[in-house]
């Protein structure tokens, strides 16, 4: 499975480079669109889950890198939970 790696603008234009175990993430956000933090964060995290179901039905085990990252996402998340029009970034994807 190739995993992906992509990086995410925050509304503090912070960036950060995230993971994936798989590509489902390219098929659930675009390069270069912005989400609404909220939904960034459930795209994200269905996206992540899916992937590392791929891994579990391959490898017979979930991917721990994935879960991780859904638990970093929503930490930065929650810094902007006070911000009701912030908006997050793809900025791009590297394989």
């Amino acid at each position: 499975m190739p995993e992906v790696h992509f990086r995410v603008r925050w509304p503090d234009q912070s960036a950060t480079r995230c993971y994936s175990p798989s590509t489902t993430i390219r098929r659930a956000l675009g390069p270069g669109k912005s989400y609404p933090l909220g939904e960034f964060v459930s795209i994200s995290r269905a996206a992540l889950e899916r992937g590392s179901e791929r891994v579990r039905r391959k490898h017979g085990f979930a991917c721990g890198h994935a879960e991780m990252q859904i638990a970093i996402i929503e930490s930065f998340a929650a810094r902007f939970a006070d911000q009701p029009d912030a908006q997050v970034t793809i900025e791009a994807y590297e394989d």
